[in-house]
């Protein structure tokens, strides 16, 4: 039986994480698809704009179009989509609708409801004086042509199409998403049903994959696998997909047969096993071909607590975007610690800072499902008013 190659020992929670983004530093090739298909990818080439935007000098609102100082003579309508606007002589007034093109000659937009026409007459009856370009957008207020307006690195949302779509692309160059397989070992775990004596659910093919959706992945398949060792490296040796992710089978029980599988694999280990509670037994390795595996703990929490340690950074820098700046808040109240190690503890903000949550163990995912972030405290605990950082939850 090979041996893997020499990995490190249990690293420190910081350096464990910036070793899962270091490992995924060569973002997958860039691909150009169509606005509709590019959501949840992630921006290649800065976002530029082809056109000014807005692209002519518009009504920001509806009512009329006027030259110069009142009163004015009111002659004709412009509505939006006119491609082709008369000019506007002084001392008159067209009616206009919110977004059409700007006439000529226009100097401002009197809103409807502060205009009173009289005969042929429109007078200004607003609270304060027209002013010159009041309700207009002018041309190039948002943009102008050939603006970087979004680096590379960003994930493409509705937002993002939208703006794309806005100054005049039709398709956009993104990063391909990477394909992860999820395995979830373990001969104890149902799919349906309420747990029975020996049988519990699985929770963990339900939680996970949306997570890793948002980080930037596709989830090709989520697997079940029984706690066989030729099963578990039969699935490693044929699984085509960028990262594969593990549920279970990351310490040294008599069915933990994942470091075994590995060394058959030809794996070289890059992270086993973290100072962090909960979650200590989970690990990073990179499989022949530049492939990864992220082996998390069965526990529930503790599969949470890999997953933002290891599967999040390296799953974003592989999609190719950037570190995440950590955010930070002040513990509300003492906030309790493991003596040696990093501990990830679920929290809910509040005016004076956060506030730990029961229900908090390794199995536990009550404490989760109310949290906001995960507060990573340093080992012996945060005292009440220290800044702790705070990792988002799902």
């Amino acid at each position: 039986m090979a041996a893997p190659h020499a990995g490190p020992g249990v690293l420190g929670w910081p350096q464990a994480r910036e070793a899962a983004r270091r490992a995924g530093l060569r973002p997958l090739p860039a691909l150009g698809l169509p606005l509709a298909e590019a959501l949840g990818h992630t921006l290649a080439e800065p976002l530029t704009a082809l056109t000014d935007l807005p692209a002519f000098d518009t009504s920001a609102m509806d009512g009329w179009a006027v030259a110069g100082p009142g009163p004015w003579r009111v002659a004709g309508r412009v509505l939006a989509g006119r491609t082709e606007v008369a000019p506007l002589d002084d001392g008159a007034a067209v009616e206009i609708a919110t977004g059409a093109q700007l006439p000529p000659g226009a100097t401002a937009v009197l809103r409807r409801e502060h205009g009173r026409v009289d005969g042929t007459l429109l007078h200004a009856c607003g609270p304060t004086p027209l002013t010159t370009g009041q309700d207009v957008r002018p041309r190039g207020q948002e943009c102008r042509r050939g603006e970087e307006l979004l680096p590379a690195g960003v994930p493409v949302g509705p937002a993002v199409l939208g703006l794309a779509a806005a100054c005049g692309h039709d398709r956009l160059s993104v990063h391909r998403r990477p394909v992860v397989q999820l395995l979830v070992l373990g001969d104890e775990l149902l799919a349906s049903g309420v747990p029975r004596p020996g049988l519990v659910r699985d929770a963990l093919g339900p939680l996970l994959p949306p997570w890793l959706r948002a980080a930037g992945a596709e989830v090709a398949e989520v697997r079940g696998v029984r706690d066989d060792f030729g099963l578990l490296r039969d699935a490693l040796r044929h699984s085509g997909a960028d990262v594969v992710v593990t549920t279970g089978g990351t310490a040294a029980g008599p069915v933990d047969f994942l470091h075994r599988a590995l060394a058959e694999a030809g794996a070289r280990l890059l992270v086993d096993g973290v100072a962090v509670r909960p979650g200590h037994p989970m690990l990073l390795a990179e499989l022949p071909g530049g492939r990864h595996l992220v082996g998390l703990p069965g526990n529930p929490l503790a599969a949470v607590a890999g997953m933002v340690t290891l599967a999040l950074p390296l799953l974003r820098a592989r999609s190719g975007r950037g570190a995440e700046s950590p955010a930070a808040a002040p513990a509300a109240v003492a906030l309790p610690g493991h003596p040696a190690d990093t501990r990830l503890l679920p929290v809910r903000r509040g005016a004076e800072g956060v506030r730990p949550l029961a229900f908090d163990g390794p199995a536990m995912l009550r404490g989760l499902a109310r949290a906001e972030a995960l507060a990573v405290v340093p080992p012996g605990g945060a005292a009440a008013g220290e800044t702790v950082e705070l990792v988002e939850a799902p």
